[in-house]
């Protein structure tokens, strides 16, 4: 995002709270001691659409290149650590096309010594019945021997490897994967901040982690300017953006908690923007859920982002050891479940639900090649371009002359 374009999206941020604080004062002189909360207005990607630019591009021109502290990734697409989707051998797939998937240091691979047979067993229970059996799956409790040699299936094979783990068990899990190999740190739970109040003496410092593990840090997940600017200003190398909006997970039912994705990722990128003229240092920040076609993933990088992770959608990819399905990672909460079983089939290869060849018309498929085409339509031959692409409120931007489509007649 250019520093116009971030000083635009900072005066609207500005403008946001001057109306606000205008309408709190316009109702405290007419309501006396009385104030109502002011509710602000966010967009997801249904409701918005990228303009088409004054230049085209020819699609082959464009670079798509993603890049972490130095580690260069061909396409930008990180695969989400959910059970369902990464497995060592995906990791190597995902690998091998240009991406990089993340792996769940606290699931099923760092608890069974025959994971598949587990995520079997996950696949063929009645949906009624699977958050019970997944609660009771999860119970036992991590094998630190099995954290080494997953990162070490991984790294025999060449691939780069990148793990997650909670906040809670970064300080014990994450060195043991990187003494193992492992490339990249995702440090990941529902909502995460740089302050957080907690009744131990000393909880996880990030300044402190980036002193103990020397590789890349990621940290998420996030929605706000303010929180993302704090997490940036501690040395970590990227940020995750959203809460609650992939297609497995329950959070904004049960808690109510969650910002669309358009909203997020603007706030987030201008918070980015903010810090790289603060500090000359660019941290990349990442959009993580919400996205089902090529177009919800071209409006996250026209919106700011510099990567996408991918859940749902790449769980479709037939190497996914999901079988056809996924489940939130809060799924297996003992108290509050916080995510559900989706059955979404198996549509193709991994390399086929990237790049294509693709047969369906729903942009589900060939999502590089529809980046690619998104981007010589406005004229961007890098991702860095693609964010000064205008960005509308498009209401009706999904049912305008589809009634056909939609079963209109």
């Amino acid at each position: 995002m250019t520093s116009a374009k971030s000083a635009v999206c900072r005066l609207e941020l500005l403008w946001e709270r001057l109306i606000y604080s205008s309408n709190q004062m316009l109702l405290e002189e007419t309501m006396g001691e009385t104030q109502v909360k002011e509710i602000r207005r966010a967009y997801g990607f249904d409701e918005v659409s990228i303009a088409p630019g004054v230049v085209t591009v020819n699609p082959e021109m464009t670079n798509i290149e993603f890049s972490i502290d130095g580690l260069t990734l061909g396409v930008p697409v990180l695969a989400s650590a959910m059970d369902a989707i990464v497995s060592p051998s995906f990791a190597c797939e995902m690998d091998r096309l240009g991406g990089m998937a993340v792996m769940n240091l606290e699931g099923v691979q760092s608890r069974y010594a025959n994971p598949e047979d587990v995520l079997a067993q996950v696949a063929e229970t009645p949906q009624n019945d699977v958050t019970a059996l997944l609660q009771q799956l999860y119970a036992p409790p991590v094998n630190e021997e099995f954290i080494g040699s997953r990162v070490q299936d991984i790294k025999r094979h060449g691939a780069n490897c990148a793990v997650s783990v909670t906040p809670a068990s970064t300080k014990n899990l994450a060195p043991l994967a990187v003494e193992a190999g492992a490339d990249v740190v995702v440090v990941q739970s529902t909502v995460t901040t740089a302050r957080h109040i907690s009744s131990s003496k000393r909880g996880l410092v990030f300044s402190d982690l980036l002193e103990t593990i020397r590789v890349p840090v990621l940290v998420g997940n996030c929605v706000s300017y303010d929180v993302t600017l704090e997490l940036m200003r501690t040395g970590i190398h990227g940020v995750l953006v959203g809460v609650g909006p992939g297609a497995a997970c329950t959070t904004r039912e049960v808690t109510g908690v969650g910002v669309p994705q358009v909203t997020a990722t603007l706030e987030c990128a201008a918070a980015r923007d903010t810090y790289h003229a603060e500090t000359g240092r660019y941290v990349p920040i990442i959009t993580d859920g919400g996205i089902r076609t090529g177009g919800d993933l071209c409006k996250a990088f026209a919106c700011g982002a510099d990567a996408v992770m991918l859940g749902t959608p790449l769980a479709q990819a037939s190497e996914a050891p999901g079988k056809g399905h996924n489940w939130g990672m809060a799924n297996p909460h003992p108290a509050l479940p916080r995510g559900t079983r989706v059955s979404v089939g198996v549509k193709g290869s991994l390399e086929q639900i990237l790049f294509g060849p693709t047969a369906l018309n729903d942009g589900t498929q060939n999502l590089m090649g529809a980046l690619r085409a998104c981007m010589g339509m406005v004229g961007a031959q890098d991702i860095r371009e693609l964010h000064n692409a205008e960005v509308m409120v498009a209401p009706s931007i999904k049912t305008e002359g589809k009634h056909y489509q939609l079963g209109m007649s």
